[in-house]
C-alpha cells in the first residue's frame, strides 16, 4: 500500500514522513524554510508486521503567485494522490486553520474521497498531549474526520495514526507480498546536466520537476520500476532509481538545504549498486565530474556514464563520436572502465540502451571467477612484463592471486614485498585483466597486494 503525505508548505510533511519511514530508506530533509521538498519522493516503512510506502510530496497550493514551481509542485502532488492507497492531509496545529487548509480540504472532499480513497487528517506541531487535542479541534472544521494531534519530530500519535490508516487500508488480512530482489540505481551529476529529465524519459512520465534553472531537484527522489523475472517461479527484481541534488564545487555549497542535499546524493553513491554518472555533452568534463568518478571508485561502486544533451551537440560527424569518446576516457580515468553511452534525455535518442547496461554492470560488479581463470591470466601479464626492477636491484616477486570478494570484485596477490610493485605495473595487471576476462567491465576491481609472512619469508 501507498500512503500520500499533503498539505500546504511547511506543515512539517517530509519530517511525519521521517518519522513514518524506516531509517534504512533514507530521511526526507527538513528546515525551517518553505519549499524544500518539490517533487514527490518515496520511502519505505513498516507497520504492525506490514510494509508499506510513504509518498513526500511538495507545499501544495492553488494560487500560482505563491512561489517556485507551483504548479509543477501541484501536478506532482496529484500523481502522488492518484498512486495513493490513503492520504494524509498535514495541518500546523501551532499556527492554527488556515485558509490554505480549507481549500485543500474542499479539494479532498470533492476530489479524493469520491474516488473511495481514504483521507486522513494529521494536525502536526502538536509537542504536548495535555494541550494537543485543544489544538486539533479546531480542524474538525474541515469536514475530514477526526483530527489526530501529533508531533512528527517526536513521535507524539504517529502510532494512534497509523493504525487508524491501517484500519482503512487493509480491511481484510492479506497475503504477504512475494520477497523481491531491489537493485539500487543512483542518477548523479553537477547541477542542470538533465538527470531529472533522464529519470523521466526512463519511466515514461513526470517523476522530477525539470526546468533550465539549476539546482531545480533538492533531494534524492527514490523511482521504482519492477521487471519480471525470466523465471516464472520466480519474484520480479525491483530497480531503484535515486535522483540526487546537482552537486556543486565544495567551496560553492552553503550550510543550510543544500548541505544536507549534497550530502543525501553522495550516499545515494554509497547505497547504490550502480552509478550513472551523467555527463553535458556541449560543455565538457569539469572539475566537478572527476571528484564524482573519483568518488564513485573509492566507494567501489558499478558504473555507466551518460553523456547527455548529445541531440545539441552541433556538426557532428563520423569521427565526433570517436573524438568524444576519446576525450571522457582521458578527463575521467577513475572510471576508465565504465561503458559511455551518448543519449537525449528529451528525444529519448538511445535512452533504451542504458537499461541493458544496467544490467550488465551488475553482473559484472558481482562477477566471481575460479583461481585458476585468474592465476593463468596473471602468468600470462607477467610473462608478457615482468616487474621492472628498482633503483636498488630489487624487484618484486609475484606468486599468485585469488578473488576473495565481490561487489565490487576483489582479488588478493601475493607477491614478496607489496612496496616493490610500482603503481604503473598495477595499472598494467588491471588492464590486462580487463583484456583477458570481459566480467570485469562496468566495475572497478579492488586490489589487494599483500606480502609473505615472516615464517613463509624464512622457509
Amino acid at each position: 500500500p501507498i500512503i500520500a503525505i499533503i498539505g500546504r508548505p511547511n506543515v512539517g510533511k517530509s519530517a511525519l514522513v521521517n518519522r513514518l519511514a524506516s531509517s534504512q530508506s533514507g530521511g526526507a530533509i527538513v528546515a525551517d524554510e518553505s519549499g524544500i521538498t518539490r517533487d514527490r519522493t518515496y520511502r519505505y516503512g513498516e507497520f504492525m508486521n506490514k510494509r508499506f510506502q510513504v509518498i513526500d510530496t511538495g507545499g501544495l497550493v492553488f494560487d500560482d503567485q505563491d512561489g517556485l514551481f507551483v504548479e509543477q509542485i501541484r501536478e506532482q502532488a496529484m500523481i502522488a494522490i492518484s498512486e495513493a492507497s490513503a492520504c494524509i492531509l498535514v495541518c500546523d496545529g501551532q499556527t492554527g486553520l488556515t485558509s490554505m487548509d480549507l481549500q485543500l480540504s474542499e479539494f479532498l472532499r470533492s476530489e479524493v474521497l469520491r474516488d473511495n480513497i481514504p483521507c486522513h487528517l494529521a494536525v502536526n506541531k502538536c509537542e504536548s498531549e495535555k494541550t494537543g487535542a485543544t489544538s486539533a479541534a479546531e480542524f474538525w472544521q474541515l469536514g475530514l474526520g477526526e483530527p489526530f494531534p501529533v508531533s512528527a519530530i517526536h513521535g507524539v500519535g504517529t502510532a494512534e495514526l497509523l493504525e487508524r490508516v491501517y484500519g482503512d487500508i487493509f480491511k481484510e488480512e492479506i497475503e504477504e507480498e512475494d520477497e523481491v530482489a531491489e537493485l539500487n540505481v543512483a542518477i548523479i551529476g553537477r547541477p542542470n546536466v538533465g538527470k531529472s529529465s533522464l529519470l523521466n524519459k526512463i519511466f515514461g512520465d513526470n517523476r522530477a520537476i525539470v526546468s533550465p534553472m539549476a539546482g531545480t531537484t533538492r533531494d534524492s527522489i527514490d523511482a521504482i520500476m519492477e521487471k519480471p523475472s525470466d523465471d516464472p517461479e520466480l519474484p520480479p527484481t525491483l530497480y531503484r532509481f535515486i535522483d540526487t541534488a546537482g552537486i556543486r564545487k565544495k567551496n560553492k555549497i552553503t550550510f543550510g538545504p543544500e548541505f544536507f542535499m549534497v550530502n543525501r546524493a553522495l550516499r545515494a553513491i554509497r547505497r547504490s549498486d550502480v552509478c550513472l554518472l551523467v555527463l553535458d555533452a556541449t560543455a565538457g568534463v569539469a572539475e566537478q565530474d572527476r571528484i564524482l568518478a573519483q568518488k564513485i571508485s573509492d566507494d567501489g561502486r558499478a558504473c555507466v556514464i551518460v553523456c547527455n544533451k548529445w541531440d545539441a551537440v552541433v556538426d557532428k560527424k563520423d569521427e565526433t563520436y570517436l573524438k568524444a569518446v576519446k576525450y571522457v576516457r582521458e578527463e575521467l580515468p577513475q572510471v576508465r572502465w565504465a561503458p559511455i553511452i551518448f543519449i537525449s534525455a528529451v528525444t529519448g535518442q538511445r535512452v533504451n540502451k542504458i537499461s541493458s547496461a544496467i544490467d550488465q554492470a551488475i553482473v559484472a560488479h558481482r562477477k566471481r571467477f575460479t583461481t585458476a581463470i585468474l592465476n593463468e591470466v596473471l602468468r600470462e601479464a607477467i610473462s608478457w612484463q615482468p616487474p621492472p626492477m628498482k633503483r636498488s636491484g630489487a624487484s618484486a616477486k609475484i606468486y599468485y592471486c585469488n578473488q576473495v570478494s565481490t561487489r565490487p570484485p576483489t582479488i588478493v596477490v601475493f607477491c614478496n614485498d607489496p612496496s616493490l610493485v610500482s603503481d604503473n605495473y598495477r595499472r598494467y595487471i588491471d588492464r590486462k585483466f580487463r583484456e583477458a576476462l570481459e566480467g570485469f567491465t562496468s566495475t572497478p576491481i579492488r586490489w589487494v597486494y599483500r606480502g609473505r609472512r615472516v615464517r613463509d619469508v624464512r622457509r
